[in-house]
């Protein structure tokens, strides 16, 4: 499932050309909070080398860790839908080099070009069902009784 989250599986090469445009570099220590849980999500990045960890607040515990993302992963896909809200909080892992977009850009170039605009959607939504599954897997593992639940 992971491989069509990546940038070179998730788009064809023109449309990677067409996004890299936008394109700006970004870096962050290790440790540095990329983007935090409910707030705007105004921007996005691809990873180029190091490590993003993506995190869930849990009332009365620590965020639980929900995925790690490596090169050539988009991180953050809140940006693309409304109500452009962060749905999980990132945090530099390692040192991180990554491509950083104007969400305002990017969108602006899907609505002048609609099959462009398609494929974005078609790669975001990917990522979206990929960050759902591993999310579902992560509390799964955290927060279910071990051998609970009655069989079916």
């Amino acid at each position: 499932m992971r491989s069509t989250t990546t940038l070179a599986a998730g788009l064809a090469p023109a449309h990677r050309e067409t996004l890299m445009d936008e394109a700006r570099e970004a870096f962050f220590d290790a440790g540095a909070r990329m983007f935090e849980e409910g707030r705007d999500a105004d921007r996005f990045w691809i990873v180029r080398t190091g490590t993003v960890t993506l995190d869930l607040s849990v009332p009365a515990l620590r965020p639980a860790m929900i995925d790690s993302l490596g090169p050539g992963e988009l991180v953050g896909w809140s940006w693309h839908y409304p109500p452009r809200r962060w749905h999980l909080g990132a945090e530099a892992m390692s040192p991180v080099r990554a491509w950083e977009f104007d969400a305002d850009a990017v969108r602006g170039r899907c609505a002048e070009d609609a099959v462009f605009g398609r494929a974005v959607a078609t790669w975001v939504g990917n990522v979206v069902a990929h960050r759902l599954h591993a999310a579902r897997v992560q509390l799964l593992d955290l927060y279910a009784p071990h051998g609970g639940g009655a069989p079916r």
